[in-house]
């Protein structure tokens, strides 16, 4: 047998269970969760009350298991302007996308919809926040901070409180 291959099944493993988060059930969602909640009431340009206005509750990142992690919110816009999701920034790593994930595949995303009057639901097994590389690996009851950007809105501070692995808001 060659040598190499336990740690390639080892490094297989442990990027199968990060990414757990990303291949979970997709009927799961978050927008019944109580945890990690921020607003952004800013208006589109020129201050119009029509504008976007965005708020953000469910936030939550299972606790990750290599240096890969994933975080789910739900972005509602109460506003009469649709907006966009175009990034996410944070310290906990230099490397943060967005993906959507079609019949079970992850695909990097270069913005999000959040329509006029509806929401942007990233949950598990569906479209989510990709970490990549991380500084650190938080710990369950930490909280990690990152930074929502859009394309009219102001950014959005958002605190991920770090749940279990296996935490699914949809089967709690």
């Amino acid at each position: 047998m060659n040598r190499r291959a336990p740690l390639a099944l080892a490094a297989g493993l442990t990027a199968t269970l990060a990414l757990a988060g990303c291949s979970s059930d997709s009927s799961a969602s978050t927008s019944g969760s109580a945890s990690g909640s921020a607003s952004n009431s800013a208006s589109a340009q020129g201050g119009s009350s029509e504008g976007p206005q965005l708020s953000v509750s469910g936030a939550y990142m299972p606790e990750p298991v290599s240096d890969l992690a994933a975080g789910f919110v739900v972005v509602t816009n109460k506003g009469g302007t649709a907006d966009k999701l175009t990034s996410v920034t944070g310290d906990i790593s230099d490397d943060i996308t967005i993906h959507k994930t079609e019949n079970q595949k992850m695909m990097e995303v270069t913005s999000f919809d959040i329509p006029a009057g509806g929401e942007l639901d990233l949950e598990r097994g569906g479209s989510h926040i990709m970490f990549m590389n991380l500084k650190h690996r938080p710990r369950q009851g930490e909280k990690v901070r990152i930074e929502l950007h859009f394309q009219k809105t102001d950014p959005i501070t958002v605190e991920l409180p770090v749940k279990e692995t296996t935490y699914n808001p949809a089967q709690q």
